[in-house]
């Protein structure tokens, strides 16, 4: 009966416990349900409720400038993965070394901690970093038992709904570290000026301390000692987990500078203004807490010392603000920016970025058109130009100086800034224009191309110093415009580098540019460390002063101006900018030992013999002979026909007729410029020895010496696709005024006649105009014929108006 009951007794047990079994399995499973729920459900990251501040540096990793946080706190958020571990096992250490043990509350160091204050001892500290996150996320008064209560509810939660890393990197991102610097990214860069990854165990120790205590430990002197002592108990502990530590304990106990947020840098501030900006702008999941800058702080430092010191001797002259910007062309990273030349002087107008403004570049946009013409087969180096007054309908350039040179090889055009041969040169551009190679460029805001006509050649348009340096690293890059690079992070958004010349006329070009002499006297005939292609410009009004070029590495533009559009009569590039322009040049190639690169050669161009004064193909009568590039297929040639040999009476000064008395005849070599070209030079006041008047030797042509194959007149009066207009008078129907008849004659020619059909219309000396009067209404064939039989026809149309 006994073992009965006992028997009933356990199986009623048994069937208890199994309840109890289910239940509690059930129970967990639900609460791992809920915690999985929880856990899972979706929830804002807690970097959303940590305001971050942006860092950004220079191509070496200095800190250029920390930005405050939308809640006016110092605070950089950076990812557990990037913090060190060793700072990460020290913070663990000293305030909860338990972490990841937990549920988010040390039951024991809380009971510990009660007992300690309620029984009149020491106030201890039981917060897990948790608990304290807590505090710091919902801004708790832990100080009270209601307050200490809500902190462990909501740790709970917290780690209820966080991981553990999320939980640690969110705590090591908002963690006080006195006055308004919070997190140890921050704390880094402000206390001892380098990122945490860079931190030695010294700084590694006292990143770790502080948070106790931040008031006591923070740059001061008294905080000093108090900041070693507590660096000094941690290193105790370190040392007994990691013995080769004790290595550094010289190095632990020693004291540290920490630095203040009264040093925090504020360097390139245009640049780094922009960059941030750029950051607001952009959406919430591409805002950057880090910007990685191409800018070197070295560069900016020399760049900005240049400046200074140069506006300081230049003082008198009313100079006193100006940009610059150097670009590394072999990898197009801007290198130093310099908006204004004192970001903080309001009378200058100093925070606004300079180097981004709007200005008519002067000249420094002529090397473009000669490039473009070398590619065109307009012209190479030595083609001779006119540099003589010409109208282009409105448009009558002048020269700067208000001189004219006469014929001018393109070389020297371009190196001396010479106005008109630009703009003839820009006249004569196909496909593409200069106005189609700046957009293409992508030069911003520009107008139609109608806006500007030729006035572009002379800066009638406007650049940014940005743009303008990226048109100038065209040259060095084989002809391949690409964008400026500014960040280390973005290569892939900026636009696509494009084909803009092709490399032998980038190379010609860039040639032609470094043979302009250096403006400063005192270094003529010194040889520069490296080539210099540069050129100047000077804006309309004296407004702005440009010098813009390429050496070594590296693409300089210099602007010195103001800001509000004033002028001064001093703002001349070559006056001007190009003495700055030279002083940084001259700085970087003393101290930048990387700066010399290898001369990339073109690919199609060589080098060959013209005769220097026609810049043709020397013929056998040719004097002197120079080098020049020319492009086989491209470049324009043709044998020379200036210099050419004629047998001379010595008796009467003529040509002598055959047969050649050897007594009285002698051979005699002279250049015959075509009479618009032989014009320029009694211009310019170099009159040219004019060939011997040709004898009559009874032939067809009135020559004796067979120089009718030499180059035949060209019209370039009346113009091809006008019409002119004849306006009758209401006296007597008679024609007011006539068309003006020109032509360019060869040096043989002494008389051009003119005809209309089989009209005969007169005859002009050569270089001389014949002025037609009473055309009849209607579309002509005019034709001009030289004193050799040698010819050239064009249409012209008249209208008659009452």
């Amino acid at each position: 009966m006994l073992t009965k009951f006992f028997h009933h007794r356990a199986s009623r047990l048994s069937r208890v416990l199994g309840k109890l079994a289910l239940a509690l399995i059930a129970v967990v499973m639900v609460i791992t349900i809920v915690v999985v729920a929880v856990r899972l459900w979706p929830k804002p990251p807690l970097r959303e409720s940590i305001p971050s501040s942006v860092a950004v540096y220079d191509t070496r990793g200095a800190l250029l400038r920390l930005t405050l946080a939308r809640d006016e706190q110092y605070r950089l958020w950076m990812p557990l993965s990037e913090i060190p571990p060793e700072l990460i096992e020290a913070v663990q250490l000293h305030e909860d070394q338990y972490f990841y043990y937990h549920p988010g509350v040390n039951l024991w160091a809380l009971a510990r901690a009660a007992m300690r204050t309620y029984s009149g001892g020491a106030r201890q500290g039981a917060s897990t970093l948790t608990m304290q996150l807590a505090r710091l996320l919902y801004k708790l008064n832990t100080r009270t038992p209601w307050g200490k209560f809500k902190q462990i509810v909501l740790a709970l939660t917290l780690e209820a709904r966080y991981s553990k890393d999320e939980i640690l990197e969110a705590y090591l991102n908002a963690v006080p570290y006195g006055q308004n610097v919070k997190g140890v990214a921050a704390a880094s860069l402000i206390y001892f000026g380098k990122r945490p990854q860079t931190l030695s165990l010294p700084e590694i120790l006292s990143l770790a301390v502080i948070p106790q205590s931040p008031s006591l430990r923070t740059p001061g002197d008294e905080a000093q000692t108090r900041l070693s002592e507590a660096r000094m108990r941690l290193f105790e502990r370190w040392a007994q987990k990691h013995p080769e530590a004790r290595a550094q304990a010289g190095l632990v106990s020693a004291p540290l500078n920490l630095r203040g947020k009264i040093r925090l840098p504020f360097e390139a501030p245009h640049f780094t203004t922009m960059l941030l900006a750029e950051n607001t702008r952009a959406s919430t999941e591409t805002q950057a807490t880090e910007i990685q800058t191409t800018l070197d702080l070295r560069l900016q430092k020399l760049l900005e010392r240049q400046m200074r010191h140069y506006l300081l001797r230049a003082q008198r002259q009313g100079l006193k603000n100006g940009s610059a910007l150097l670009v590394d062309w072999t990898t197009m990273e801007v290198k130093a920016w310099l908006g204004s030349a004192d970001f903080f002087d309001a009378s200058l107008e100093g925070q606004v970025n300079g180097v981004l403004g709007k200005r008519s570049p002067g000249s420094t946009l002529k090397p473009f058109i000669y490039a473009l013409a070398i590619d065109q087969g307009i012209l190479h180096p030595m083609t001779v130009l006119k540099d003589s007054p010409q109208s282009f309908g409105p448009f009558t350039p002048e020269n700067f100086d208000g001189t004219f040179a006469g014929p001018i090889s393109a070389q020297q055009a371009l190196i001396r800034s010479r106005n008109i041969p630009a703009v003839v040169v820009n006249a004569q551009l196909k496909k593409p224009s200069l106005y189609e190679f700046l957009w293409n460029a992508h030069i911003a805001k520009m107008a139609d191309e109608s806006h500007y006509g030729l006035a572009l050649t002379l800066g009638g348009g406007e650049v940014t110093v940005a743009e303008l340096a990226a048109l100038y690293a065209i040259f060095p890059n084989q002809g391949r415009w690409q964008p400026l690079v500014m960040r280390k992070d973005n290569a892939d958004s900026l636009p696509p580098s494009q084909k803009l010349l092709s490399g032998d006329a980038a190379f010609i070009t860039l040639d032609m540019l470094e043979k302009n002499p250096r403006p400063d006297v005192a270094y003529a005939g010194r040889v520069m460390p490296l080539p210099v292609a540069w050129k100047t410009g000077t804006s309309w009004g004296f407004r702005d002063a440009w010098t813009a070029g390429v050496f070594g590495r590296y693409v300089l533009v210099v602007w010195l101006g103001n800001f509000d559009g004033s002028s001064n009569q001093a703002l001349v590039g070559v006056d001007a900018a190009a003495p700055l322009f030279f002083s940084i040049a001259d700085a970087l190639m003393a101290t930048d030992n990387t700066i010399a690169v290898a001369r990339r050669q073109p690919q199609n161009a060589i080098r060959i013999d013209v005769c220097q004064a026609s810049g043709d193909l020397p013929n056998a009568d040719c004097p002197r002979t120079v080098k020049t590039w020319f492009i086989p297929g491209v470049s324009p040639i043709k044998v020379s026909e200036l210099h050419r040999a004629v047998m001379v009476d010595t008796r009467t000064g003529k040509t002598a007729c055959p047969p050649y008395d050897s007594h009285f005849v002698k051979r005699e070599v002279f250049e015959y410029w075509p009479s618009d070209l032989r014009k320029l030079f009694v211009q310019a006041g170099m009159p040219r020895r004019l060939p011997p008047p040709p004898a009559d030797c009874g032939n067809e042509n009135g020559s004796a010496t067979g120089t009718a194959a030499g180059v035949a007149p060209r019209i370039i009066s009346p113009l091809t696709g006008v019409i002119y207009q004849r306006r009758l008078s209401r006296s007597d129907d008679e024609e007011s005024g006539g068309i003006t008849l020109q032509a360019i004659a060869d040096g043989d020619v002494e008389t051009l006649y003119w005809f209309f059909g089989t009209n005969y219309l007169g005859a002009s000396a050569s270089g001389k105009d014949l002025l037609w009067k009473n055309a009849p209404s209607g579309r002509h064939t005019l034709r001009v014929v030289d004193d050799h039989g040698r010819a050239d026809t064009r249409t012209v149309a008249v209208e008659l108006i009452p």
